[in-house]
């Protein structure tokens, strides 16, 4: 019986024990519901009143807690407290790991997750994690597409208060933060940090593949997608990828034509701000950029850095290729091609192709008979400045380029070449039809005209035709009789040099 009792005991206990188990999570489910706040405009829900009152502040826009100092109102008195630590620049939260302070414990905390790594807050669509909760809130718009902050004066929208606050700036013309050493004020204060850095030199972010310093965490992250090749800005309309953003809006407007930046001299208008201030400076004559090793002055801080490298020998850019050196980049760029074979400059008069935009504007000018170089001794005029600079040598004398072999001197780097082809006994240029060779490009171009039977000059008095000019030339010393070789020792003269060259026997 006892047994039994105690099996009734078990059972009967068992019973109510899952039934009170059953009836306490509906009564602490009941008590939940009972606690739960419901704000009537958003329906957000809050387990206490006094959580639902500071959420109701931000729809009625009520603000009941005022600075004594500079009037300012907020919603929550915590937040008036934090801010009146701006007034008396007290920070009373100090970080034990480097010693800096801090106006709110939230403040302190955040920033000790820099020497923990933490990262509590993850992005449940990419997984990315923040060290605040409002970061993540702000990344996540990058997958809604929510820009929640409206400007009033043209419409635009933002992801945050903060890009707003920026972006109004641009309607006001606002700068409010100033440089004490120089005066020249901004809009932003990060703008101003940066800027600040110009005077005392700061560098404080270090590249950690090759050392290199940077004045912003911006410019740090730019540089170092030169070493991992990462180009995240893509153009939707040809593909191509940049490195950063700023870029790809520029490389934009080469498809939509837009040129925002208006020179108010001469109305001309231009694809970038820098553009337009190296354009300026055809106005103004200015050439702020100096070098200190020559003295020579450039418009532009690049133009300088390229000069500079004249001097210290630098060539920072290896084409991958054959391992050639440049110390500018648009040279490797332009040697590229030859390794590619592109040409991507197209005439539109004969749709002959060039590897760069200056040999196409060399060439347009075979088309046009534009020669803008003038020698000002002769007048004579050319197409290309080195030919003009060749030309001057005619009247200074200058050979400036000298054989190591013989010690004889040249007008020109390519004469120079040619002839060192005497030494070397180098003949590069080859016939296809019959193979012979030749050290000199005009040389296999008359010779192939005995394979093709062109005649390209022609005699204007007899209508004779020649395959060089020199031909042409002979030809009509006959009709002008002219003789302008004349023997040195008796005086005879003759049409042609060859023949003055060649002996005579008596």
């Amino acid at each position: 019986i006892s047994h039994q009792l105690t099996g009734c005991s078990d059972v009967h206990t068992g019973y109510h024990v899952e039934t009170f188990s059953t009836s306490r999570e509906q009564q602490q489910e009941d008590q939940r519901a009972k606690r739960s706040h419901h704000c009537p405009h958003c329906e957000e829900i809050f387990p206490f009143l006094s959580k639902l009152k500071i959420h109701l502040k931000i729809h009625t826009g009520e603000k009941p807690f005022f600075c004594p100092d500079c009037g300012t109102s907020f919603s929550q008195l915590s937040h008036l407290k934090s801010h009146e630590l701006i007034h008396t620049g007290e920070k009373p939260y100090s970080c034990s790991d480097c010693g800096k302070c801090f106006k709110t414990l939230y403040d302190l905390k955040v920033h000790q997750r820099t020497h923990t790594g933490e990262k509590p807050y993850v992005c449940s669509d990419c997984g990315k994690c923040f060290t605040t909760s409002t970061h993540l809130k702000v990344h996540q718009r990058t997958h809604t597409g929510e820009k929640p902050y409206y400007c009033s004066d043209c419409g635009k929208c933002f992801k945050t208060s903060n890009e707003l606050k920026v972006h109004q700036t641009t309607h006001t013309g606002e700068k409010p933060f100033f440089c004490p050493d120089c005066g020249t004020s901004f809009s932003q204060l990060s703008h101003l940090k940066s800027h600040e850095r110009i005077h005392t030199g700061a560098k404080p972010y270090s590249c950690s593949d090759c050392g290199k310093c940077f004045k912003t965490l911006y410019e740090l992250k730019v540089h170092q997608r030169t070493h991992t090749g990462e180009k995240p800005y893509v153009c939707s309309d040809c593909g191509k990828c940049f490195t950063t953003s700023t870029h790809l809006k520029v490389h934009q407007r080469t498809h939509t034509g837009e040129k925002p930046y208006y020179c108010s001299d001469c109305g001309k208008c231009f694809k970038t701000s820098n553009e337009l201030k190296v354009h300026q400076t055809t106005h103004t004559g200015e050439k702020p950029y100096y070098c200190s090793d020559c003295g020579q002055c450039f418009k532009t801080s690049t133009q300088l850095k390229v000069h500079q490298r004249t001097h210290t020998g630098e060539k920072p850019f290896f084409c991958s290729d054959c391992g050639v050196s440049f110390s500018h980049l648009g040279t490797l760029k332009t040697h590229q091609r030859i390794h590619t074979g592109e040409k991507p400059y197209v005439c539109s008069d004969c749709g002959k192709c060039f590897k760069t935009s200056t040999e196409l504007k060399v060439h347009q000018r075979t088309h046009t008979g534009e020669k803008p170089y003038y020698c000002s001794d002769c007048g004579t005029s050319f197409a290309k400045f080195s030919h003009l600079k060749t030309h001057e040598r005619i009247h200074t004398g200058e050979k400036p380029y000298v054989c190591s072999d013989c010690g004889k001197c040249f007008k020109t780097s390519t004469e120079l070449r040619v002839h060192q082809r005497t030494h070397t006994g180098e003949k590069p240029y080859y016939c296809s039809d019959c193979g012979t060779s030749f050290s000199k490009l005009s040389d296999l171009k008359t010779h192939e005209r005995i394979h093709t039977g062109e005649k390209p000059y022609s005699c204007s008095d007899c209508g004779k035709c020649f395959k060089t000019s020199n031909e042409l030339k002979v030809n009509q010393s006959t009709h002008t009789g002219e003789k302008p070789y004349s023997c040195s020792n008796c005086g005879v003269s003759f049409s042609r040099l060859d023949t003055l060259k060649t002996p005579t026997y008596t």
